[in-house]
């Protein structure tokens, strides 16, 4: 490897005798020596870049404060350190003047050659560390503006100090509208945030927001000195247009799918009423001579055609939907979407037990319900291939914190082979499946996404040891309409429902 090059030092001194005893001293300490007699001389090699000049203040054509300044204001050499040296210049007023000037220290003439070479090393390693911290910023600066996340940089009166490209480009506003402006300012007109819910930016905040057609993240990080002391804080802003497209078409793929696993089911539940009516008008037509008989099978058809168009309104109203929330009876939603998998249900040989004594109704959208319900015992039953039992559990109860806060649960427990420990914590993540081909992986996902929406709460326990099984088990907050006063009124016209069927 080669050697490390030497400084170099430009020195400039009109007299000979000085210039040879300057860089016989500098040449002795390791240092590269350039000379010039004249400023002019110096300024022209000044622009070699040296690392260090040494200037005498009384030049023949002009002071050594000349320059100086002429240096410092040239961009290209305004970097380079000079050390002003004079024999004859050396009053208070000189040395001010020469620092005034641009110097960066201030010599007598005779100098000591230690002193010298001091003064030297000590500029030298000042102007290392500078352009160590020039380059740390450039990279700092250019790895700022790489991110694709707009980053702003606060103070503690929550102005934006600094953004990056990245930020210029989302909020579509150049630099100086964005820095220098009150962050909530800038965030209410950007996305309508509700200044006063941002707080004191003394706690992490995490909210998403539409500006348009175009979906973002914003978080907002406090930063602390070690003592915990507030300094600022960070603002990311997140383009999630995509994620949130990307979402939506999930949601839609797994509705499809939803409807397709049902229709085995419907199938089913239609032909077997379908069946019996052929059979009951076959029979209709040889029993026309015994009237008593033919009332009996046309009776019988009415229950079977009854039955279908039961199943045909449950099938219509599982995707059909309403805009805005409604207060719904959860065991009632449970019944409905009981009713399609009834078929399968008796294949399998699965009893069902249903205990529902809730009284409380929820604010719901009732087909996003049935979506999670009929997931949950579409897996239930995959989880038992053949017999076992699905217990069904719907009551009144409340969250454990502070507020009490009072609602529904529903309870599904099956006898399944159970979900190993490993699988738990991972089954409501996208396109995470146990069933390896069978499964897309969004069921669950989906399902925790709608009762998330519901502010509701799901859990799950699952055990593979006799007796084995899982239990998902989910909260929902009792409707906002229903107060305590008419909550026995809302209770008799829900109706409690227990019963057990086969």
């Amino acid at each position: 490897m080669p050697d490390k090059q030497p400084f170099k030092i430009l020195h400039a001194d009109d007299r000979e005798e000085n210039r040879y005893i300057v860089g016989k001293i500098l040449r002795h300490a390791g240092f590269e020596v350039v000379q010039a007699k004249t400023g002019r001389e110096a300024l022209e090699r000044a622009t070699q870049q040296p690392d260090l000049i040494i200037l005498d203040v009384r030049l023949p054509d002009m002071l050594g404060y000349e320059v100086a300044s002429r240096i410092k204001s040239n961009p290209a050499t305004n970097a380079i350190p000079i050390i002003q040296l004079s024999a004859s210049f050396v009053t208070n007023e000189s040395k001010v003047q020469a620092l005034d000037s641009g110097a960066d220290q201030y010599l007598t003439q005779p100098v000591e050659p230690p002193v010298l070479i001091a003064s030297v090393k000590a500029l030298l390693r000042l102007r290392q560390a500078e352009a160590i911290s020039r380059l740390s910023a450039k990279q700092w600066q250019t790895t700022f503006d790489a991110l694709s996340e707009g980053i702003g940089l606060l103070d503690n009166d929550q102005k934006i100090l600094r953004c990056n490209r990245a930020m210029s480009e989302l909020l579509d506003l150049p630099y100086g509208k964005i820095e220098g402006q009150d962050c909530k300012t800038l965030l209410q007109s950007a996305f309508g945030v509700d200044e006063a819910g941002l707080g004191d930016f003394l706690s992490r905040q995490v909210f998403e927001s539409q500006a348009g057609l175009r979906w973002f993240r914003v978080t907002i990080d406090p930063v602390f000195t070690d003592d915990q002391k507030p300094v600022g804080s960070i603002l990311v802003i997140a383009d999630t247009t995509s994620q949130k497209q990307a979402e939506e078409a999930l949601k839609v793929t797994e509705k499809l799918a939803a409807t397709g696993r049902l229709a085995h089911s419907i199938a089913h539940e239609i032909n077997n009423p379908l069946e019996a009516v052929t059979n009951l008008i076959y029979l209709l037509k040889q029993a026309l001579v015994d009237r008593k008989d033919a009332t009996d099978y046309l009776d019988m058809a009415d229950v079977e055609l009854q039955r279908v168009s039961r199943i045909t309104k449950q099938t219509l109203s599982f995707h059909r939907d309403s805009s805005k929330p409604v207060e719904v009876s959860i065991a009632d939603v449970v019944d409905s979407v009981l009713v399609l998998y009834r078929k399968q249900l008796e294949d399998r040989s699965i009893t069902v037990y249903q205990r529902f004594t809730a009284s409380r109704l929820v604010d719901a959208f009732p087909g996003q319900l049935r979506q999670v319900f009929a997931n949950i015992i579409s897996n239930a039953i995959d989880a038992m291939p053949s017999a076992g039992r699905l217990t069904i559990h719907v009551y009144d109860t409340h969250v454990w914190d502070s507020a009490r806060t009072p609602g529904v649960r529903v309870a599904f427990f099956d006898s399944g082979k159970g979900i190993p420990q490993e699988h738990v914590h991972n089954i409501f993540k996208a396109f995470y499946t146990t069933k390896e081909q069978k499964g897309s992986g969004l069921g669950l996902w989906l399902s925790a996404g709608i009762i998330s929406q519901h502010r509701g709460r799901i859990t799950v326990r699952s055990r593979l040891l006799p007796p084995s099984g899982t239990c998902f088990s989910i909260f929902f907050p009792q409707s906002t309409t229903v107060d305590a006063k008419n909550e026995k009124e809302a209770a008799q016209a829900a109706g409690v429902l227990e019963r057990e069927s086969a």
